[in-house]
């Protein structure tokens, strides 16, 4: 008996060390040496080598003027986490971009003189295919031995997402820019923010490697950090696609009151083929099973028709290719009441406003040669590269305004309106490239 009471109350010492340990804040001093992580240690520089600690806090530029792209990785549960850094030096002036796990912009051209030092608050949401209820972790810390375990379920991810930054146990940090500075890295669970899920297709995804680039992974730069940006997209999902990998079923084991899911799906439902299949039922099925499930939860659904594809008629307008597909989206949206942002009307205006020539700028159009790694040419009239990518998340902010959406409160400071018949200048667009790369082109198109 009294074995039993000791086994009991160090289980419940157990308990709350493991609740404990999800509540805890990490602050890193990169000014002093830090490991490179291992799963054992848990935190430290990741991907590349360690950088020399006087190059990213204090020294002068390195004699080649810059310094690499570097990484830091903590491991932490699922969730959504605050991340604070010091950016800068007293020492050198320093340029620094921060991106978050698959290359999520976080921090954009942050310019601090000599001296300088600015603390700048994100947030990050970090995901595991485990999908685990709310209250699992108390429940499991029980000791029950009666109770059989069953297994857990899981996302169904594609064998490319295996062993992505996307889906490990570790919150991944890049810092970029023509002169990175980074003092100290602080990392914390926020359980109040605002958290904007994101499904879709490869217009949506955050891709991982260079060129490629999705709307969805430059979305978290136009918020404060009152809100979360968790991408659950995947290229080459249909919206029946995403619901059988259960990948919805992630989302509403994490979801609050309040949260908020987006759906761009369409580039992918148009190519399926069989009975039911079409924008008008099969599709439309999909969308509707999105509202119902997201509302039981107390979530919020906004739909987003799909962009637009590259290919214009003679007479300088962009085709559509997506047949039905807008507007069985916009049905189902009116008839169910569902907040809709039109961004297959605004890309298509986007696109003719830069012209056919022009628009390949937004796109994976590049010329042999044009990256050290690039052994052939690059013609993709779907898949955006970031500055493309960029344009069109502002077609989403931009959207939300137009339907009065509350979360325009929580805008950055520095946010500006964005017509796309006014679109940014290419050649000032500025993307640090990151160390990964890949000819191939993603599923879907």
């Amino acid at each position: 008996m009294k074995k039993k009471l000791t086994s009991i109350i160090m289980t419940a010492l157990l308990s709350v060390a493991v609740i404990n340990c999800y509540a805890e804040k990490f602050t890193y001093d990169l000014s002093k040496s830090q490991p490179v992580y291992s799963d054992k240690g848990g935190y430290g520089y990741d991907l590349t080598n360690a950088p020399d600690v006087k190059s990213i806090t204090s020294a002068k530029l390195p004699s080649g003027g810059s310094v690499p792209p570097f990484y830091f990785s903590v491991k932490v549960p699922d969730g959504n986490y605050r991340v604070t850094v010091v950016l800068g030096s007293k020492k050198r002036g320093a340029d620094t971009y921060v991106r978050a796990e698959n290359r999520r912009l976080m921090v954009e051209n942050c310019k601090t003189k000599k001296g300088e030092l600015r603390t700048v608050s994100f947030l990050v949401n970090k995901r595991t295919p485990e999908i685990c209820q709310n209250n699992q972790i108390t429940q499991n810390s029980q000791n029950i031995p009666s109770t059989p375990k069953t297994p857990t379920p899981q996302v169904k991810i594609k064998p490319g997402e295996v062993g992505s930054l996307t889906w490990d146990d570790k919150l991944t940090l890049e810092f970029n820019g023509t002169a990175p500075c980074v003092q100290s890295i602080t990392i914390e669970p926020d359980t109040t923010a605002v958290t904007l899920y994101l499904c879709g297709n490869s217009t949506v995804v955050d891709q991982g490697k260079e060129p490629w680039a999705s709307w969805g992974q430059m979305f978290p730069r136009w918020f404060n950090d009152k809100v979360c940006v968790a991408n659950y997209g995947e290229s080459g999902l249909t919206a029946a696609s995403f619901l059988a990998q259960l990948r919805l079923d992630k989302i509403l084991s994490e979801i609050k009151p309040g949260d908020y899911v987006f759906c761009e799906f369409g580039h992918n439902d148009e190519k399926e083929k069989g009975p039911g299949r079409g924008a008008w039922y099969h599709y439309s099925v999909g969308l509707k099973t999105f509202i119902d499930r997201v509302r039981e939860k107390g979530g919020n659904i906004i739909f987003c028709t799909p962009t637009v594809r590259r290919f214009f008629e003679n007479n300088g307008t962009i085709r559509n290719t997506h047949g039905d597909f807008p507007a069985a989206m916009k049905a189902v949206a009116e008839r169910e009441n569902v907040p809709c942002i039109d961004l297959n009307a605004s890309t298509k205006v986007l696109f003719e406003t830069m012209g056919e020539e022009g628009s390949k700028q937004l796109l994976v159009h590049y010329k042999k040669g044009s990256f050290a790694w690039q052994d052939r040419e690059f013609a993709d009239n779907t898949h955006f590269n970031p500055f493309g990518a960029y344009e069109v998340s502002k077609l989403i902010v931009m959207g939300l305004k137009q339907i009065n959406s509350p979360l325009v409160q929580y805008l950055t400071k520095d946010w500006q309106d964005f017509s796309p018949s006014s679109p940014d200048s290419p050649a000032a667009f500025l993307w640090p490239q990151s160390i990964f790369h890949d000819a191939t082109k993603p599923d879907g198109n």
